[in-house]
């Protein structure tokens, strides 16, 4: 994935929530061009960000049901509403609780701050993939070994 919109995950309590951090940078390669003297980070990635933390807290609760193989395909995007925009130097503050999971998948309510501000909220639904491929399964956690720890490998 070329965006990883988080740069950690700061609690992770499958089913319930999952909070997250992505601190937004000015050499974040969108404020190239969105936009030039006025960099603006773009909904959809603030959007990409909630779904990212909520798949990841799916998939957990199905890992913690004996399901190490499933990948959460964001499917739905409904209800999202943007309250403030987000710049570079901004601290975005990320929380996904879940509505409601099922063996195919399930739905978490997303919400985004900047110092305790709402900036966006969106209710995320999700489809879940068996995926079988070794490299695709060692990147998946190579990924949530960083979000989760700060490292790819223990110390």
């Amino acid at each position: 994935m070329r965006y990883l919109l988080l740069d950690r995950i700061t609690r992770l309590e499958p089913p319930r929530l999952a909070t997250g951090v992505k601190c937004v940078s000015l050499s974040d390669d969108t404020f190239a061009d969105h936009f030039p003297g006025h960099p603006v980070m773009p909904g959809a990635l603030v959007i990409e960000a909630l779904a990212q933390l909520g798949g990841v807290l799916l998939e957990a609760s199905r890992r913690a049901e004996g399901y190490e193989d499933v990948h959460a395909l964001l499917t739905m995007i409904d209800r999202a509403r943007f309250r403030r925009i987000v710049r570079p130097g901004d601290k975005l503050e990320l929380e996904a609780e879940t509505i409601l999971a099922r063996e195919e998948g399930g739905q978490v309510k997303g919400k985004a701050r900047v110092d305790g501000e709402v900036v966006a909220t969106a209710e995320l639904g999700f489809a879940f993939a068996r995926v079988t491929n070794p490299k695709v399964l060692a990147r998946r956690r190579e990924v949530l070994d960083v979000w989760l720890t700060g490292a790819a490998e223990e110390p």
